[in-house]
C-alpha cells in the first residue's frame, strides 16, 4: 500500500523584496513519499534549509522548476550536484520549461548545460505535458506569468491529486487544469486590494478555490505586501468567502497527504521525527 506523502514547505516567501530580505525563506517545497524525493522550485536557501530540516539533498531523485525567475531556480544547480553524487554519476530527473533549460526572449538559461547533462533524465515541460517521477504521474499546467513558458504542476497519486499553481495571474479557464484536486497549493503573492500583473491576489484565490472546492487550499509564495497585511488574515478571508479550509503556509510546515489531509508544524515534526525514512 502506498504511504502518505509529506509536502514540506521549506520556504514560503516569494518576490524580489522577500527574497532579498528573507523575511520568509525562498527554499521551495520538498515532496516525499515511498520512492519519491522531489524538490519543487528550489529558490535561494533550498540547499541550506534542506540540510537544516534534516532532508539530505543527496537522496533527491527529482528537481522540478516552474519558470526562470531566481526565487524559483537559484539553488537548482547545487541540488543537482547533490543528487548526482557531486556530479560523478548520472542520476535523477530534471523537469523545467524551455525558458529554464534553453533560455528565451525574457531570460537566459537558468541551469547550466553542464548541470543539465548530468541528470539521468531531462524533461522539457509545457502546459499539458505529462511525465512521471517514480510511480507518480505529473501534469504540467498552464501559468500566465511574465515568463511566458511558466508552468504549474499537478501530481497524481493513489490517494487523489494535489497541485501547485506556481506564479500565475488569474485566467478564465485556469480551473480546467486543477479540477478534482484534493489539495491545491497556490502562489498568492498579493493581498486583497493590491493586484499585480502576473501574480495572484487574495481575490484571485477566492475565485479559483470557490470554483474547484478542494479539501484544503494552501497559500504560499507570499510577497512583502502580503506579509504586511497578514497572510493568516487573508487565508481566513478566503475561507469565509468560499467555505473551503484555507491556510497560509509557514516556513517548515508539512502537509501530510494520504487518505486524510493533516498539517504539521516544524516543532511537531521534530517531536514525531516522521521523516526519518526519507533522510
Amino acid at each position: 500500500m502506498e504511504s502518505d506523502f509529506n509536502i514540506v514547505f521549506l520556504g514560503t516567501g516569494g518576490g524580489r523584496f522577500v527574497t532579498m530580505t528573507q523575511k520568509r525563506r525562498t527554499a521551495g517545497i520538498r515532496i516525499l513519499g515511498k520512492g519519491l524525493n522531489l524538490h519543487l522550485d528550489p529558490g535561494p536557501g533550498a540547499l541550506v534549509h534542506s540540510i537544516d530540516q534534516g532532508l539530505n539533498p543527496q537522496r533527491l531523485n527529482a528537481v522540478l522548476v516552474s519558470h526562470c525567475h531566481p526565487d524559483h531556480y537559484t539553488d537548482a544547480e547545487m541540488l543537482i550536484e547533490a543528487m548526482t553524487n557531486g556530479m560523478t554519476r548520472k542520476r535523477g530527473l530534471l523537469a523545467a520549461p524551455k525558458s529554464v533549460l534553453e533560455g528565451s526572449d525574457v531570460c537566459d538559461v537558468s541551469i547550466s548545460k553542464y548541470h543539465q547533462q548530468m541528470v539521468e533524465k531531462k524533461v522539457e515541460v509545457a502546459p499539458g505535458f505529462k511525465f512521471s517521477v517514480d510511480k507518480i504521474n505529473v501534469l504540467a499546467t498552464m501559468a500566465k506569468h511574465t515568463d511566458p513558458d511558466a508552468v504549474g504542476f499537478r501530481f497524481g497519486t493513489s490517494f487523489g491529486d494535489f497541485a501547485y499553481t506556481s506564479d500565475s495571474e488569474y485566467y478564465g479557464d485556469i480551473g480546467k487544469f486543477y479540477q478534482g484536486v484534493r489539495l491545491l497549493v497556490l502562489c498568492v503573492m498579493r493581498p486583497s486590494g493590491k493586484p499585480w500583473k502576473g501574480h495572484m491576489s487574495t481575490e484571485d484565490a477566492v475565485k479559483i478555490i470557490d470554483q474547484l472546492r478542494p479539501e484544503l487550499a494552501v497559500m504560499t509564495h507570499l510577497g512583502m505586501s502580503m506579509l504586511r497585511e497578514g497572510p493568516e488574515k487573508q487565508a481566513k478571508l478566503i475561507q469565509e468567502k468560499t467555505g473551503v479550509a484555507t491556510v497560509a503556509a509557514v516556513d517548515g510546515m508539512i502537509v501530510l497527504f494520504g487518505s486524510r489531509l493533516n498539517i504539521q508544524s516544524k516543532k511537531q515534526r521534530k517531536n514525531a521525527n516522521n521523516l526519518t525514512n526519507f533522510l
